[in-house]
């Protein structure tokens, strides 16, 4: 770690501090700690790639620079905030810090099916649907992707397509965040600015992450992409305006529902997107269920296998959309429910992605102390998802925090460590019912839907990292989830990912899955008439489903 120069100027990136000078940039500072900022042009402000986020300290760095007029709130280009201040410290990060616990595995999923790749070789032939695209030897693999486009997060997984074998994994925050943190916001910003500013960004970290995983890109001959409606069609380009506006329908299912395209799914050559892969690898994006219900729900179908049951199941793909998934193997329900970024650290004071110095875990001591648990063992900085769901039910079970979310005797925040620096206030806890009431909601609804009860559901399938690391008796505890059986609910860690995985390996799998899309029956939520009733419940934090045994 490097002290601070003798101007007592320094900047703190990704955790690693660097003494500055003025007249430095932060992409200089960056590089002095070896913090890597992703770039195309090296420094000369055109890529727009070196975003970073200042946490504090704005006040020290230079105006926004021309080419720094689509970004907004805390980003700025690395490349062009310089320092001015004679003194103080400015706190940033890039959206790659390469400790964010994206989840990229899956567990309590190894549905069986056999490898039916669309990429096949004919003595040093390499063939795409049968059609000769490459040559190789028998030596060079035959490798795929698997892409997970999340709102806050993106996930990749290389696979081997002639044995199914996973080969490499990387993720990143999606840095499309400097359009605003949940899909309507980046619906408005992609219309307000022109240039695909969005996709641009987005592909240019993943055309990094993809350079990173430990093959030779070149062998890599399809991609299979999910992510709801606005990620999905972000990514390949499209224009999202009709997402955002009633009745919520992407340009896909508006032309598919109109007879001019046989299905929702997306498919061109990777050269058009300028991925650092084969230039004649074909990038497919799963099709879509209905209005913001998307490819990452039809993934998380695949995935767990609810089209193939006659049991009937149930999917809580926790996000900031989070999809709720019902049924069997005879109906479908889908819907899509706004919970927005809260339990993913957006919009609370302290709340942060599960990075080094994220309180995941926290307990409350007979004495009345916090024992907080800090992702990397380190200083705790921030509170992730988590940590969020453990304060919330301990602060119920020890009665200093009601139904209502109010802490009470004029106690209007909770302080998570010594220092007082890392704490949760009444008004984040306000964030975080209306998230979980948006969620409690959907489920409940889609039930009464389908004509079912809680007591009628198998299996609970928890989906998502943010779900992956819940423990689930506190999310019980404050009605985030019903209470079940612990035999009935599975955490089952990045579905989609799984979804996506199938799709690449097996043809077979991705013509089932794209009929199987077509049957689904999209839930609106809005259109109940108990709408508001159960979402105003659903932001209570009290118990609610069937008796646990």
């Amino acid at each position: 770690m490097n002290e601070p120069g003798p101007t007592g100027l320094r900047v703190t990136v990704d955790g690693q501090v660097a003494a500055a000078q003025p007249g430095q940039s932060l992409f200089e500072c960056a590089e002095s700690v070896g913090v890597r900022v992703p770039t195309s042009c090296v420094k000369q402000g055109k890529c727009r790639e070196c975003l970073i986020e200042v946490e504090s300290g704005a006040e020290l760095l230079s105006p926004p620079a021309p080419q720094e007029s689509h970004l907004g709130g805390r980003f700025r280009l690395s490349c062009r905030a310089r320092i001015e201040a004679a003194a103080g410290e400015v706190r940033c990060h890039t959206l790659r810090r390469g400790t964010l616990r994206v989840e990229t595995e899956s567990c309590g999923l190894d549905a069986a099916f056999a490898l039916h790749p669309a990429v096949t070789r004919d003595g040093e032939r390499v063939l795409l649907d049968g059609a000769a695209i490459a040559r190789g030897s028998a030596a060079e693999p035959l490798l795929g992707l698997a892409i997970d486009v999340g709102t806050t997060t993106v996930a990749v997984r290389l696979h081997d397509l002639e044995t199914g074998a996973r080969l490499g994994t990387q993720s990143f925050e999606n840095p499309q965040r400097f359009g605003g943190s949940e899909v309507m916001a980046r619906i408005r910003y992609d219309g307000e600015h022109p240039g695909r500013l969005l996709q641009r960004t987005l592909l240019g970290y993943l055309g990094r992450a993809i350079e990173a995983l430990p093959c030779d890109p070149q062998r890599i001959f399809e991609v299979v992409v999910v992510g709801n409606p606005t990620m999905r069609d972000l990514f390949f380009g499209l224009d999202v305006a009709s997402i955002g506006v009633l009745p919520y329908r992407s340009r896909t299912e508006e032309e598919f529902r109109a007879g001019r395209r046989q299905s929702t799914a997306l498919s061109t050559v990777a050269k058009r997107l300028r991925l650092p892969v084969h230039p004649k690898a074909r990038v497919y994006g799963l099709p879509l269920i209905g209005s913001h219900v998307g490819a990452d729900a039809a993934a998380c179908l695949l995935a767990t296998g609810l089209a193939e049951r006659d049991g009937l199941c149930a999917v809580l793909d926790i996000g900031t959309n989070t999809e709720v998934l019902v049924g069997n193997r005879h109906r479908l329900l889908a819907a899509s429910c706004p919970a927005g970024p809260a339990f993913e650290g957006g919009g609370v004071a302290c709340g942060m992605p599960a990075l080094d110095g994220a309180i995941e875990r926290v307990a409350l001591r007979d004495d009345g102390r916090l024992e907080a648990r800090v992702v990397g063992g380190g200083e705790a900085v921030g509170v992730c998802g988590s940590g969020l769901v453990d304060l919330l039910s301990e602060l119920l079970r020890a009665g200093r925090m009601n139904a209502q979310g109010r802490f009470g005797h004029d106690v209007h925040r909770v302080d998570l460590d010594a220092a007082g620096r890392v704490f949760v206030a009444e008004a984040d806890v306000n964030e975080l019912a209306q998230a979980k009431g948006a969620n409690v909601a959907g489920l409940r609804l889609v039930l009464e839907a389908f004509g079912a009860t809680l007591d009628q559901v198998e299996t609970l399938y928890l989906a998502g990292g943010f779900a992956r690391h819940l423990d689930p008796a506190a999310a019980m505890r404050i009605g985030l989830i019903p209470e079940l059986p612990k035999a009935r609910v599975a955490q089952v860690g990045n579905a989609a990912l799984e979804g996506a995985s199938q799709a690449l390996l097996s043809v077979s799998r991705r013509r089932f899955l794209e009929g199987v899309v077509e049957r689904v029956e999209h839930v609106r939520l809005e259109h109940a008439a108990s709408f508001f009733d159960v979402f105003v419940d659903g932001c209570q934090f009290e118990p609610w489903g069937v008796a646990v045994a």
